[in-house]
This record gives structure tokens, sequence and C-alpha cells, in this order.
């Protein structure tokens, strides 16, 4: 039997933007390169830890697309479903680096082939939900997202920074 984990299986980082722009190909002889872009909504930074599995991804999902962070007017904090914004999922496997002596080391990330499982199913989650949202489905909110273990390029227009970091 696995040992419970002792730390989170997942963290998260949310940024607010008013637009942004991800590289999810670089330029190679013959083709430029391919991007993404999303206008005003929510970029979500997602890194999984070993012991993370199917069932911690619907509850990120759950939790990142209904937590009140999108203001409005007048103040109000909403949903980034309630907004409706666009939504933008970058895997970062940075976020799980932890400091030894002057660099860094990621023990705790999950092994590739199940974090890219992990990241696909999430992914998948979230398009589902924004289908399923009338309002998102009625403003043609957009769901963009990144390529899983490759580095790529990010542009942001934010009007914060609003960043928040939730671990599961």
């Amino acid at each position: 039997m696995a040992e419970p984990s002792k730390g989170p299986l997942a963290r998260t980082v949310l940024q607010q933007c008013r637009h942004a722009r991800l590289q999810v190909k670089p330029p190679e002889q013959g083709s430029e390169a391919e991007w993404v872009e999303i206008q005003r909504g929510l970029i979500i930074y997602v890194c999984f830890f070993k012991g993370a599995s199917e069932e911690i991804t619907s509850k990120m999902v759950n939790t990142l697309l209904n937590v009140k962070l999108s203001e409005i007017e007048g103040g109000k904090y909403v949903s980034i479903l309630d907004l409706p914004g666009d939504i933008l999922i970058i895997p970062q496997a940075t976020l799980g680096g932890k400091i030894k002596g002057r660099g860094m080391q990621y023990h705790s990330n999950i092994e590739k082939d199940i974090g890219l499982a992990l990241y696909s199913q999430f992914v998948v989650q979230c398009e589902r939900e924004l289908a399923a949202n009338a309002k998102c489905f009625e403003a043609g909110v957009i769901l963009r997202h990144g390529t899983y273990g490759n580095r790529q390029v990010l542009t942001v227009d934010t009007n914060g920074p609003f960043t928040h970091m939730i671990e599961f």
C-alpha cells in the first residue's frame, strides 16, 4: 500500500490577464512558431507532484474555475465562469522546485508520462465545464493550453499583478 502523501499533490498559480499569448511550438526550418492566445481572463499554471492521481483533477477544476478572483465593476469579485473570461492553461513543472544549496531540485514532481496524462485530463475537464456553462458559451469564451514538457514563450498583459497560489 502506498504511503500517504506528506505534501501537496498539485500546485497551481492563477494570474489575471487582459491578454496573454503563449508559444506552443518553436519555429523550425520552413515553418513559423505556433501561438495560442486569450483575451481578458485567467492563466492557470499547473504542476503535479508524486502521488497525484486522476481523483485530484476534478477537485482542481471545480475549485479553480469557481473561486472568486475576477474583479467586475463596483469592486465585486466573481469566478472566471461568472465573468465570463478566457482561460489559458500552462504546464509549469518549475512550480515543484525546491532550493538545495544554490540550485533547484525537482524530486517531488510527478513522472513525466503520468504528469502528461493528468495535465491532459485537467484540460479536458476544464473544456467540459466551459462548454456546459451557458454564460461562457454565449460569450464565446475560449480555453487554450500549452504543450506539456516543452519550453514555451509567454507574453502577458495584466492590470495587476493579481496572482494567487493554490495547492491541492
